[in-house]
């Protein structure tokens, strides 16, 4: 697609304007790398800050999304490969709304959104990017989140790193649950 120009008293001047991410090279430059199975049965053997699994439960464990609709956006998955909570035992279903409460708490004492989407996206056609795996979803929202960048630019505007999001939320968690748990 070409740059949108005028032509300005004489002279053609670009109207476009631009976004810099140099941060964004980085990944540009990885190597990309091919998945062998589910994405999500992998992060949950692996070690929690290189998939960005910010807690854990019994049944269920808390991670960021790696293409985030806003900060914060994590993602609540079961251990158990599923494809429908229907098929998840009712201590599975407990766990994973208790764990949606924790993560609401966390995200509330992190970012303090106005709001939130929760839900989850059953199947192809209802937009599941990873249909096979049943997740959960939590979307922290704010007044104008869905500014110009998003409806006119098709372009979304996350303010911090995937890697300072996790580090933060993991302490916030941590503060919030791990001590209660395990002082039980």
């Amino acid at each position: 697609m070409r740059c949108p120009c005028a032509m300005v008293s004489g002279y053609i001047e670009c109207i476009m304007d631009h976004l810099w991410t140099p941060w964004r090279m980085a990944y540009i430059r990885s190597e990309k790398k091919s998945v062998d199975g589910c994405v999500f049965c992998i992060k949950a053997q692996s070690e929690d800050a290189a998939e960005l699994v910010v807690a854990r439960s019994q049944y269920v464990y808390a991670v960021l999304n790696l293409y985030p609709y806003n900060n914060g956006h994590m993602m609540i998955v079961p251990y158990e490969h599923v494809d429908t909570q229907e098929s998840l035992p009712v201590d599975a279903l407990t766990d994973l709304m208790v764990t949606v409460n924790r993560a609401l708490a966390v995200l509330r004492k992190a970012y303090n959104p106005s709001a939130f989407n929760l839900g989850v996206n059953l199947g192809v056609a209802a937009g599941a990017g990873i249909a096979e795996h049943y997740h959960f979803h939590i979307v922290p929202r704010w007044p104008g989140d869905a500014s110009f960048m998003s409806v006119v630019g098709n372009t979304r505007v996350i303010p911090d790193t995937l890697e300072n999001t996790y580090t933060e939320l993991k302490a916030i968690w941590h503060d919030l649950y791990e001590e209660k748990d395990h002082g039980k």
